[in-house]
Parts: structure tokens; sequence; C-alpha cells
């Protein structure tokens, strides 16, 4: 037994491997399933199907991505505010009902809330009196302009009627734009009640209305935030080194954590005059694309400034790289259980990926998980 035992162990130390020869209730080589064929073919490991080495790799296809200027910058979502609008009361009162709800979609001139306002109708009141004011003292007027025509009427009361008439006029200017700068949105009214309404389409983000509270126009917070979320914008701190590499239009890729396999295409849309002296880095807002309203303010994101929107360069993860001096390798799936090393050429390379300007083919299956083991594996098999 002892003879038999050593004469498979030499056999499999020589690179054979001997099916079906069990040692203690084992097959003998079982733990043996990458053939040594480097020698025969370089740079190419064969496993057998099942084997265990399979199982620790991560083998993906490898995507054609826009080529960055940089590494990724951190980011966040934030609203359009070309379409939003933050609604307060312009006059004190209180609110007697609501018409909306956050997430409700409304409509321009649509009303949000009901509110009681006692100044609202007591500047309508004023209104109403300097209107029949201005009347009466029209109707004097005409009279006495037909009595002093008819020499019934001196001219010093003709020109006592034509100074009440202007005086009338100008009070009503007054209570009238006394009721517009209280209700500057034109909402509808009802006595000293009057209809809060959004001046955009969209969707109530924010609300921070309850019935019966009192609303004055210097709160500090808007009652209702109303945006159009199909439109949002990226806000981005970008380091002064990089400011010489964008402009207004230039393009960029945002990626968020709810969605991490896709990118959102965006354009730098302004960039703020200056720097800030804490950080030394430059606010640019970015507008980006959101028809599906997947993108929410306020969303973490990370923003990649673009070489060229149309330059495309074949993405691996920094993991699946394999780098020996100055070359570097990586190890491509040719069919299941075949892997081979392959020199590739970088393009550009950040904190997690390396875009390749050759070497590889766009989708190309690649070892991103584990790429160690097998150059590990490779090296001792030559």
């Amino acid at each position: 037994m002892r003879r038999a035992h050593l004469i498979i162990s030499t056999l499999l130390c020589a690179g054979g491997f001997i099916a079906g020869v069990y040692w203690g209730g084992r097959p003998v080589g079982e733990p043996i399933t990458a053939a040594r064929t480097a020698a025969r073919e370089p740079d190419v490991l064969r496993f057998a199907a099942g084997a265990p080495q399979l199982a620790m790799l991560q083998i993906l296809p490898a995507p054609a991505m826009p080529v960055p200027l940089a590494e990724p910058l951190n980011a966040r979502i934030v609203f359009d505010e070309s379409a939003t609008a933050r609604i307060s009361s312009p006059v004190p009162g209180r609110i007697i009902s609501l018409a909306a709800q956050p997430g409700d979609a409304v409509k321009a001139g649509e009303a949000l809330a009901l509110i009681d306002a006692p100044d609202l109708g007591a500047a309508q009141a004023d209104l109403a009196k300097a209107k029949a004011d201005e009347r009466r003292k029209t109707l004097a007027f005409q009279r006495a302009t037909e009595l002093f025509k008819g020499e019934v009427l001196p001219r010093k009361d003709l020109e006592a009627s034509e100074a009440d008439l202007a005086q009338a006029h100008a009070e009503f200017e007054r209570t009238a734009l006394r009721v517009a700068n209280l209700n500057p949105r034109n909402a509808r009214l009802s006595g000293q009640r009057m209809l809060l309404a959004s001046p955009v389409s969209g969707v109530v983000a924010e609300r921070k209305a309850n019935p019966g509270m009192e609303v004055r126009p210097d709160l500090p917070d808007p009652l209702f935030v109303v945006t159009d979320l199909k439109r949002v914008q990226v806000v981005v701190d970008v380091p002064e080194a990089h400011l010489v590499k964008i402009g207004i239009g230039h393009a960029i890729g945002v990626q968020v954590d709810a969605y991490p396999d896709e990118r959102f295409a965006g354009r730098v849309e302004r960039i703020v005059p200056g720097v800030d002296p804490a950080t030394r880095r430059v606010q640019v807002r970015c507008s980006v694309e959101n028809r599906e309203a997947r993108l929410r303010p306020e969303m973490y994101a990370r923003v990649t400034l673009l070489a060229d929107e149309h330059r495309t360069a074949v993405r691996v993860p920094n993991a699946a790289l394999i780098t020996q001096g100055v070359q570097h390798f990586v190890f491509v799936e040719r069919e299941a259980g075949v892997l081979a090393r392959r020199r590739v050429e970088l393009a550009v390379q950040d904190r997690e990926f390396s875009y390749l300007s050759s070497g590889l083919a766009q989708n190309e299956r690649v070892v991103t998980s584990g790429a160690l083991l097998l150059a590990s594996e490779l090296a001792s098999g030559q």
C-alpha cells in the first residue's frame, strides 16, 4: 500500500491527472484542476469544469465608456431653480384648509391652500370705498363742467371739483396697488380669504403648512416647494487644477448609488466666478437628463468630466490589472475554463477604473476579481 501511494504521488507531481483514484475516501487528483499547459501554450490557463479555482474568480464583460478627464468628483442633486417655486403667504393670516400634499402633481394656477387674511380684507374694503368715491367725484366734476359752460357755476368751483376728482383718482390707485402688493400672484379672492396657488406645474416636493397655522410673509421657510422633477441640476465642487479643462457646455457623466450600473448624461451650465477660500474649489452647476424623474434632489452623486462624449474606451476595474514593471495585463476568458493573459495599454486611470486604449475589445469577458491568483498560478506553472 505504501509503495502504491509513492507511485501515485510521483505521477501527480509530474503534472498528470489520475481520474477515479482514491486515497482515504477522497479522489487523489481532485485538487489538481489546472492543467499545466503554460509550457505548451504560453500565458494560458485551462481549468476543468467545476474546478474550485473558478469559484474564486469574478468574470464580467468589459463595457466601452466615455473617457474621463479626471477622477470622479463628489456632487449632489439639487432643484433646478428655474423650474422651482418656493411659495409663501404674501399676507399675514391663518391657514383654513390644505389642497395639496407632498408628492402631489399640480398644474400652474392650481390651489395649494386656503388662507384667511384680515389685512387683505381691509385692503379690498379700502379699494371698494376709493372706487365709489372716485365715481361720485367724477359725476360731480361732469355736472360742474356743464354748469360752468352755462355760466351758472364760477370757475373756482369748477377747479375745486377737478382737484377733488384728482385726489379720488390718486386714492383709488393707492388702494389698488395695496391690494396688488398683498396678492402678487393674482390669486382668487373671496372676501378676505385667498387661495394660495402654484405659479408653476410640477410636484409638491416640500410642505411646511398645516391647518390652523399662523402665516406671515417673513417666515424663514416657504410653505410649499413645487418643482419639475424632470429638470434637476448637479452641484459639484471642482478643484482649481481642473478649471482649465472645463467650460460652459462641457459634457459630464453622473452616477448615483441608487443606479450603480447607469450613467446619466449632463452638461456644465454655470461656473461660479469665485473660489471657496476654505476648500480651494469652485462650485459648478450642471444640468442632467432626468426624463423619468429617477434622480431626486439631495441624492449624493459622482460626476465625471468627460474628455469628449463621443470618445470611448474599454473600461475595467483596477483590480483586473496585473502590473509587471511598466506593462499591464488582464486575464481574458476565451471560453469556459480557458483564461489567457493579455497585454493592454492604458489611456486614463482613476481610483476605481482603468480605461484601455488597446489590447481589449468591447464586451470581452475579463477576470475582475482573482486576477492575482491567476498570475501566481501562471508563474508557478512556468
